[in-house]
């Protein structure tokens, strides 16, 4: 593989319970909503699964994500093409941490710094729509 190693681990604080943050991580259909303009695979099942193998489009770059842990609290991707390494994601109750590591021509830190921030803002709109629905 050509390109740099590239290591970045980030943390942020999201207004947002365990559960949904796990949501938007494992159930696919939301997966897809926050990580525009990266598109996934068709034909993934509803909920991402140990073993499962899809891949991601960002422009040209082809992206092959392997699902090695997902539970209620953590996700962890083996990635290859576009990047050789991997992508964990742990959370729980008003907090997210990204750990990115790997291989690649792409600048990875700010990949994932952008992908958090469409998380947070995709969470900050799920947040909003609820209040609003409440009020109604």
């Amino acid at each position: 593989m050509l390109g740099n190693f590239q290591q970045s681990q980030l943390r942020i604080e999201i207004e947002a319970d365990r559960q949904t943050i796990g949501d938007c991580l494992l159930k696919t259909a939301k997966l897809r909503q926050w990580m525009w303009p990266q598109s996934l695979s068709d034909n993934l099942p509803e909920i991402l699964k140990p073993d499962l193998t899809f891949t991601s489009k960002l422009g040209l770059v082809e992206i092959e994500h392997q699902v090695e842990t997902a539970d209620d609290n953590c996700l962890r991707l083996l990635l290859s093409k576009g990047i050789d390494g991997y992508h964990e994601w742990y959370w729980g109750d008003s907090w997210i941490q990204s750990r990115l590591e790997g291989i690649s021509l792409l600048p990875l830190n700010l990949g994932q710094t952008l992908s958090l921030l469409r998380l947070r803002q995709y969470l900050a709109r799920i947040k909003s729509e609820r209040a609003e629905s409440s009020n109604s």
